[in-house]
């Protein structure tokens, strides 16, 4: 499969100023661009931005950043489910998962995740994919947000919704293991049935539960 990366930018107005909303951004823009420093949830920023470097210079990887001047205070990544998972048990070639949404303190609950989602699905050949994601309450900053697990939930639920997931019931142990956890997926409008047969067959193991 061609891996086509189509490239926006959108303006956006913030109390904390004017941002940039773009993306796919190649390998070497990120590069370029300074990270910050309250981007911590899942490395140390120095090795979250060679992380998001990495997977834009893979063929299907795909960043889609926040970014105030020079700096990037938000990004998304896609790319192809980790070979350790489940979901690449079936490598299906038009499967990608958003792996990590991460923002920075100061800009949550301004749009910014939602408006990361809408310019990742932008580009028509998002319509080709069927771009999965696995939601875990242990990724989730409780903490500095102050809500509890459910409130959380419904808030990635939210804004994972408005870009279009939907909810899809699996039996994967991960998932299971805490009712908060779930699986999401984005159906583009070219998806063919038998992709979403051979989804259907990475979702459950133990069908007879079901």
């Amino acid at each position: 499969m061609e891996h086509k990366k189509t490239f926006f930018s959108v303006t956006k107005e913030t109390k904390h100023g004017t941002v940039y909303v773009e993306g796919p951004v190649p390998p070497e823009k990120l590069a370029a661009y300074s990270f910050h420093e309250g981007l911590v949830a899942f490395r140390p920023p120095k090795q979250q931005q060679k992380a998001i470097i990495d997977i834009a210079g893979l063929p299907e990887g795909r960043i889609v950043i926040i970014r105030k001047e020079d700096t990037i205070v938000g990004y998304v990544t896609y790319l192809y489910p980790d070979p350790l998972e489940r979901w690449a048990e079936d490598r299906i070639d038009n499967m990608i998962e958003l792996g990590a949404i991460e923002v920075i303190p100061e800009y949550r609950g301004t749009g910014a995740g939602k408006a990361l989602l809408a310019v990742s699905f932008m580009g028509d050949e998002m319509e080709d994919y069927l771009v999965i994601t696995t939601e875990y309450y242990w990724h989730w900053d409780l903490k500095g947000t102050g809500l509890n697990v459910w409130d959380y939930r419904k808030m990635m639920e939210k804004m994972m919704s408005s870009a279009g997931f939907e909810y899809f019931a699996t039996d994967d142990p991960e998932i299971t293991s805490h009712p908060a956890n779930c699986l999401m997926a984005r159906e583009g409008k070219r998806v063919s049935t038998e992709t979403m047969e051979r989804f259907d067959k990475l979702r459950f193991r133990n069908r007879f539960m079901y």
